[in-house]
């Protein structure tokens, strides 16, 4: 029989309305900085739970705070609620069924649910137990490549805050483990020459070969930079459709990642130089545009352990035989190494026949695995930050994917939202009835910052990419 907590009870209490708050931003899916129906939805949720709400943080429109509670520390709880362009899929269906253009194939409808679900959960602890503390939900867009966080805290919205909790969905039930790439997504804009590509073709300078040039010369860098370092790239602009003329104009964005930010900007320097050669050989111009930038994340090994004693206390998920046959099917259109590539990040052998996540990964189980990048890690660096993985999919299920979004109203992807709500609240009320545990948390938190001082990676001259709305 597993551990009762009063929390966790709270936390059942508000089950059916933030489980129905998360489909309902399955449903209008929205990317990077245009998630206004979602940003509405949280806030609505906001005002029926009587928040102190702000609005437009940062400059962004779809950023909103809910605070409730008065004295003590402040602990913060983060969400998200955007969606990826290409990833719609009708939910419920085993098969790749593509329905309209975005899809949560990431998972954030139920991340933001269940970090407001477990500020909410919080709050009434609070209440009832008459306790003094302060707990600020943020709902934060445009974590996909738009690098919100990042703008947040440069703009000082975390500045008054004393430890951030959040979590992602997953396809197991762990600590996340502090690894993941600083980078920043520069847009390099190469200005030509048009030209009659037969007629006169020596008139002519073009921004297509000053692009493809400069691709060539990151993929010879790719040699002689770290193992752990990444460039990625994408065509925003070719130049048009018409192969008569020589293009005047096109643009490439290069997504530069390295393991720490202090090693960011010696490689974006080696790219810049490439895409002035490329300029240079092709006599066109280049101009380079950072659209987001953000940092790695900062371990807390007080507030890990923290969060893991909470995971042990609880357990996993409470998958059922009625949650086995939809996973088996999403499981039956992965590949052997998706699979694999699970059980080697929870350092566990591979079981062929287990299909949801009945196990908590400890602390230090597995090695360190490759990973993306996150904005969280400019919360990291601003304040003492922990996180969870919780199991709300089939094993092997990758991000990204339409086998991720076709299990966003799952029964499993609700129970393991919930379960992630009931680790936050908890973690979190560890922090307000232990000042020890937090004082220890801000401690180890600012003796990295003597050692390494935190440096906002995103240039003051860049704003928020907002879109104008239609």
């Amino acid at each position: 029989m597993k551990n009762s907590d009063r929390l966790w009870d709270i936390v059942e209490t508000h089950r059916e309305a933030f489980t129905g708050l998360a489909d309902r931003v399955f449903d209008t899916p929205e990317v990077a900085y245009t998630e206004y129906e979602s940003a509405a939805a949280h806030a609505e949720m906001l005002e029926a739970t009587d928040a102190k709400i702000t609005r437009d943080l940062a400059g962004i429109p779809t950023a909103v705070t809910g605070e409730w509670g008065a004295g003590g520390p402040v602990v913060a709880i983060l969400g998200e609620y955007d969606a990826l362009p290409e990833l719609g899929q009708e939910p419920g269906v085993a098969e790749e069924r593509p329905v309209g253009r975005f899809g949560h194939g990431c998972g954030h409808n139920l991340l933001g649910s269940a970090a407001m679900m477990a500020a909410v959960a919080l709050r009434d602890y609070l209440a009832e137990k008459g306790l003094p503390g302060r707990v600020r939900y943020y709902g934060c867009p445009a974590e996909e490549g738009g690098a919100a966080k990042t703008f947040m805290v440069r703009a000082g919205l975390f500045d008054d805050v004393d430890a951030a909790i959040s979590w992602h969905p997953a396809d197991y039930t762990g600590v996340f483990e502090a690894n993941s790439l600083a980078n920043t997504r520069i847009d390099f804009t190469f200005h030509g020459r048009a030209a009659h590509a037969a007629g006169s073709p020596e008139l002519g300078r073009s921004s297509l070969d000053a692009v493809e040039l400069m691709n060539v010369g990151v993929n010879y860098l790719r040699e002689h930079m770290p193992d752990d370092a990444r460039v990625h790239y994408a065509y925003l602009d070719a130049g048009g459709t018409a192969p008569n003329v020589v293009p005047a104009k096109a643009t490439v964005r290069q997504l530069i990642r390295t393991r720490r930010l202090r090693d960011l900007n010696g490689l974006v320097a080696r790219v810049r130089k490439i895409a002035d050669g490329a300029a240079l050989m092709t006599e066109t111009r280049v101009e380079a545009k950072v659209v987001s930038a953000v940092s790695d994340l900062l371990g807390n090994r007080v507030l890990e352990e923290a969060m893991q004693a909470n995971m042990d206390r609880l357990g996993p998920p409470d998958f059922d035989a009625a949650d086995l046959p939809f996973a088996e099917a999403i499981r039956a259109t992965l590949t052997e190494e998706h699979i694999a590539d699970t059980f080697r990040r929870t350092g566990r052998p591979v079981d062929p026949k287990l299909a949801l996540c009945d196990f908590v990964v400890p602390l230090d189980a597995a090695p360190q695995a490759a990973m993306g990048s996150t904005d969280v890690g400019d919360v990291s660096w601003a304040v003492p930050t922990v996180q969870a993985w919780v199991a709300t999919c089939a094993i092997g299920t990758p991000f990204h994917s339409w086998q991720l979004t076709a299990q966003g109203k799952s029964p499993a992807a609700h129970k393991g939202m919930v379960h992630a709500a009931k680790i936050m609240a908890t973690t979190g009320r560890d922090l307000f009835e232990r000042p020890d545990l937090l004082a220890a948390a801000k401690a180890e938190h600012a003796a990295h910052l003597a050692r390494e001082p935190y440096r906002c990676p995103m240039p003051d001259e860049v704003t928020p990419p907002i879109p104008k709305q239609a």
